[in-house]
């Protein structure tokens, strides 16, 4: 796994469970990213909520506007930390954080806004490697706890964040996509002892 905030590279698990050298490098996403970042995230949204949102506003969902969109955040330089996962030159994941938007979070709380990784390299290890780099870049810009918001109903992503050290924290929000509710259901994780961060 790559040591977390160091944009190291880690040996992983393929997804036919045998161990194989795979050189993973997790880095800082620039503008040339931008393109590569928008198919993974098409590409992660067509994969994971097949079946859980309508086909039809998956299969409109554009790589190309994505794009677009993903250059314009990085050139208003908002507050937030986009890194990818980088295997022999192509990006094959992205994730990113920043302060979180809910109401009643707490002082020190960040928000995970996003994870994917390419489907094909899905339970290789790439998760987890982004996962690292990004707990441990919250954790060293100083805050202590990390939420996130999964879809009720993708037990896949919840079994992930879970085995990831996140857990429930009993917040529910409706969520709906042309006209199907999709509920999502926020997860926490500490990043510093809730003890120390109270006395932070």
């Amino acid at each position: 796994m790559a040591p977390a905030g160091a944009g190291g590279q880690s040996a992983v698990q393929n997804g036919e469970g045998g161990r194989v050298p795979m050189t993973v490098k997790v880095r800082d996403m620039t503008a040339d990213d931008c393109e590569a970042v928008a198919a993974i995230r098409v590409g992660g949204w067509r994969y994971a909520y097949a079946g859980l949102m309508p086909q039809s506003y998956l299969d409109a969902m554009s790589v190309e506007e994505d794009a677009v969109r993903r250059r314009r955040y990085l050139a208003d330089g908002t507050d937030v930390t986009d890194v990818v996962a980088e295997r022999d030159g192509d990006v094959i994941g992205w994730g990113c954080f920043g302060p979180a938007r809910d109401e009643d979070a707490p002082p020190g709380t960040c928000e995970l806004y996003a994870l994917y990784v390419l489907p094909e390299r899905i339970s290789s290890g790439v998760g987890h490697a982004l996962t690292a780099e990004l707990t441990g870049r919250a954790r060293a810009r100083g805050f202590a706890l990390m939420q996130l918001w999964v879809l009720k109903e993708n037990a896949r992503a919840r079994r992930f964040y879970e085995r990831a050290g996140f857990l429930p924290d009993g917040r529910e929000e409706p969520f709906e996509v042309d006209g199907v509710a999709v509920p999502e259901v926020r997860y926490a994780r500490w990043l510093a002892a809730p003890s120390a961060a109270a006395g932070a």
